[in-house]
């Protein structure tokens, strides 16, 4: 027999009505029970035919539970929320207790994430409950997750493009919080927040040729007005034209590394996430006509 407790909360409208509330337990003709305190009323109906457990009694600590089936669909979760204000001295609330000896918390208890299945009712407690252990490091991984973090957006070289042995070539990406940063994100749990900044840090350009070049900045765009001059932050001059490799082009490879900076929970670190961009660059020479 399935037993469900509904919580009535009714102490704004008796205070508004300015009616005094005894306190009373009544059964049910249809089986069940109802126990009003000053601030709630706390019904229990027995539900014929069905099978189940039953919730725990008045001041649990709570946790996680089963019933007797074991099915997964019957755990119980609970967590506690300490009741602001706290009820008035001779409330049921306190069961028996006096204020200031333990807290009286609202307890919420649910099985199986099922909402129909969630019951909520003022618990007194002598110690504060113990609460959710979250480690930030795993919040700081969340959040990273949740960003969108790129490859580089190469703008030089360009695939299309005609580059020529010892003439600069000069690298550079396109920026944008997805493909350079800066990126943020958050995540929360257990009463704590963690926040990340990502930003890449460094590209690594492996040339297709045997060669890397590793960039700590964007890259310098080029201009008319530079000529044949070498980047000021980040080129590289091709010794051999590409004829020879696979489909006459150099496959171009952008790493990007991202640094993460994170912290909350009284807590701080930093991680990394890799990204790559592939391109293909065709370097020929020049041409004499004699």
């Amino acid at each position: 027999m399935l037993n469900r407790r509904i919580i009535v909360i009714a102490g704004t409208v008796l205070t508004a009505l300015a009616v005094p509330l005894n306190s009373y337990a009544k059964d049910d003709p249809a089986g069940g029970s109802a126990h009003c305190g000053q601030f709630t009323c706390q019904v229990e109906v027995d539900v014929p035919g069905q099978a189940g457990g039953q919730a725990g009694g008045s001041g649990s600590t709570g946790g996680t539970g089963s019933s007797d089936g074991g099915d997964p669909s019957d755990e119980k979760v609970c967590t506690y929320k300490l009741a602001d204000p706290q009820p008035l001295a001779g409330s049921l609330d306190w069961e028996g207790h006096e204020p200031g000896d333990g807290a009286v918390y609202e307890q919420t208890c649910g099985w199986g994430g099922v909402a129909d299945d969630t019951i909520v009712r003022m618990v007194w407690l002598a110690d504060p409950p113990p609460q959710e252990t979250v480690d930030p490091a795993v919040l700081a991984q969340r959040a990273v997750d949740s960003m969108v973090l790129l490859g580089p957006d190469v703008a030089s070289p360009r695939g299309s493009g005609k580059y020529t042995v010892g003439v600069p070539m000069w690298m550079w990406v396109n920026q944008s919080a997805t493909t350079y940063g800066p990126n943020s994100a958050s995540a929360s749990a257990g009463g704590i927040t963690v926040t990340a900044i990502a930003k890449v840090s460094k590209i690594v350009w492996a040339m297709g040729d045997g060669a890397s070049v590793t960039c700590t900045g964007p890259g310098t765009p080029y201009t008319s007005s530079a000529g044949m001059a070498q980047s000021p932050t980040c080129g590289y001059v091709y010794s051999k034209i590409s004829g020879s490799a696979q489909s006459g082009k150099f496959p171009v490879t952008a790493t990007s590394t991202w640094t993460i900076n994170w912290q909350g929970g009284g807590q701080a670190g930093q991680l990394t996430e890799v990204r790559q961009t592939n391109v293909q660059v065709a370097v020929g020479e020049v041409q004499v006509v004699r």
